[in-house]
């Protein structure tokens, strides 16, 4: 993974971490429509994901929608972080 460039490291754990971050959500809707209220567990992701609500067309888009772009915030922040931690305790163990 070294050889890759930061580009096609962002593009990777992007997709790769929205298209979790959805599939994750559509279970946890799934979840909470086949299970009792009081296993709900759509009041936490209401403050995380700006335009949910539960049951609802709309709500349900906004919250894949957040979800999906939730993966595409982490990529594009984690692998620079990543890459900038990693060339400095590289280059600490080498000098």
């Amino acid at each position: 993974m070294s050889n890759e460039t930061a580009g096609k490291q962002i593009l990777t754990w992007g997709w790769t971490l929205s298209l979790f971050l959805l599939v994750t959500y559509l279970i946890c809707v799934g979840f909470g429509v086949i299970v009792p209220d009081w296993a709900h567990m759509h009041e936490a992701w209401a403050p995380l994901l700006p335009g949910f609500e539960w049951l609802t067309w709309p709500g349900f888009l906004a919250g894949a929608v957040g979800s999906f772009a939730y993966g595409w915030y982490i990529a594009l922040l984690g692998v620079p972080l990543k890459r900038f931690v990693g060339a400095r305790i590289g280059n600490s163990a080498n000098g």
